[in-house]
């Protein structure tokens, strides 16, 4: 009988040792990756954002949870998505309130002195306007004297004020008029309501809203405004997780996940100039 059991203690040894061999690279990654909580990476993401990060019968979708989903798999950790207005993303990294920000959140110099960034796309801006009205702007010199609205925190509004400031104004022209909104929809609302003439917008999400909005909208921009580089965020004090974060990145690009995922959205990987340009080196 304790032979019996013996030679089933031995296999249990066996088949434990077995499984801890396979975890254990999770584990110790786990522990050394700066996650607030051990096996989870939680995600700041602005879940009202489509294609890039909304909510599909209350579960995250696009592109940014696919992505994660991902990056997770490799580091062994579970996504957790904690839905945060765009404008409090980096304060929340910061906070602590979640370990990376993964919400289309473009590299600007500025941001760049508060967070670490990961670059791992590229898009840039569009405009969008009634189909029904005669204004039909192509580029931020077009939008003299009106009123632009834009979803609150984009990087674009300082470079309008700038417009602004040093092209309308010096030119005997109106100023451009900046309106922001908590949220993307809420910027295409003021849109319909004719409260705003115009809407900034990411390129790919101008598309998708024109395609929600059955015609009433129009891109009138031909080329992409402000081509911008899109990051993770983390925390400055926080290099360990940016490292296992690169890490998981070389990975899904070395095993083809990662372009599959890009081509499915019809979205690019930025090059080595583009980052360095982003990051104002």
């Amino acid at each position: 009988m304790q032979k019996g059991l013996t030679g089933k203690n031995t296999m249990r040894t066996l088949g434990l040792a077995i499984t801890l061999a396979c975890v254990a690279p999770l584990l110790s990654a786990a522990e050394i990756k700066g996650t607030l909580k051990p096996g989870e990476l939680s995600i700041g993401s602005d879940l009202t954002y489509p294609p890039y990060t909304y909510l599909e019968q209350k579960t995250p979708a696009g592109f940014d949870p696919e992505f994660m989903q991902l990056m997770g798999k490799q580091l062994g950790l579970t996504p957790r998505f904690l839905d945060t207005r765009f404008a409090n993303l980096i304060l929340g990294v910061n906070a602590q309130r979640f370990d990376v920000v993964a919400s289309a959140l473009y590299v600007t110099p500025e941001r760049a002195k508060q967070v670490e960034f990961l670059s791992y796309l590229k898009t840039g801006s569009s405009l969008m306007v009634l189909s029904a009205g005669d204004f039909k702007p192509q580029r931020p010199e077009d939008l003299c004297g009106k009123r632009v609205g834009s979803i609150k925190g984009a990087s674009w509004v300082p470079k309008l004020n700038k417009v602004s400031a040093e092209y309308c104004i010096p030119a005997g022209k109106p100023a451009i008029e900046s309106r922001e909104f908590p949220t993307s929809p809420e910027a295409a609302q003021a849109l319909l309501a004719q409260a705003v003439d115009v809407q900034m917008e990411d390129a790919a999400v101008a598309k998708i809203t024109v395609e929600k909005l059955q015609g009433k909208t129009v891109i009138s921009s031909k080329e992409l405004i402000y081509p911008v580089v899109v990051g993770l965020a983390v925390r400055k004090e926080n290099p360990a997780l940016l490292q296992e974060l690169t890490g998981a990145l070389n990975q899904i690009k070395q095993d083809g996940s990662y372009g599959k995922l890009l081509a499915r959205y019809n979205l690019a990987e930025p090059n080595a100039a583009e980052i360095s340009a982003a990051l104002g080196n």
